[in-house]
């Protein structure tokens, strides 16, 4: 399995939670430079064009990439406090919406002050006449970053998800 993980702004893949994924197959986590790049999903389908990814995974910034790379691939996607209704940094993309069934299982921290859940949740709501199947958990103890044994248990329970 290829396994597609975007980091968020001004971040990176730490070395406990590529620990956490590595079990679940490869892990390709490109350095992505936001705000120096406003096309970083282009610039990922382009890195990786001769590729075929099964998952995507991203938090924040890198949950918005993934968003729009999952549904132009249309592969399942695990979001953390994906930054859909607003971002602190333009990034540029044609809105795409598959025309055949999708997956996206978003955790959302109820404590996230850097991207509020209520504007994901408003965001979530214009797409529901998608093909789009969405799994909302939020959490009432998460705030914007996600730590570690929180990252483990929901990454364990999307690749149970995905693997049904």
């Amino acid at each position: 399995m290829n396994i597609l993980y975007l980091h968020g702004l001004d971040s990176s893949l730490s070395e406990e939670k590529l620990k956490i994924l590595k079990p679940y197959g490869n892990i390709f986590y490109p350095p992505l430079k936001y705000r120096e790049n406003p096309n970083c999903v282009d610039y990922i389908l382009k890195l990786y064009k001769d590729l075929k990814f099964d998952a995507v995974i991203g938090s924040s910034m890198g949950g918005f990439i993934g968003f729009h790379i999952s549904n132009k691939l249309n592969i399942p996607a695990l979001l953390f406090n994906p930054a859909l209704a607003y971002r602190s940094v333009q990034q540029d993309t044609e809105f795409f919406i598959s025309s055949t069934p999708n997956f996206k299982y978003l955790v959302l921290g109820v404590n996230d002050d850097v991207i509020r859940p209520i504007s994901t949740l408003d965001f979530i709501s214009h797409q529901l006449e998608t093909t789009t199947s969405f799994n909302l958990k939020i959490r009432q103890e998460l705030e914007h970053r996600i730590p570690v044994n929180i990252f483990e248990e929901e990454v364990t329970h999307f690749f149970k998800i995905i693997s049904i």
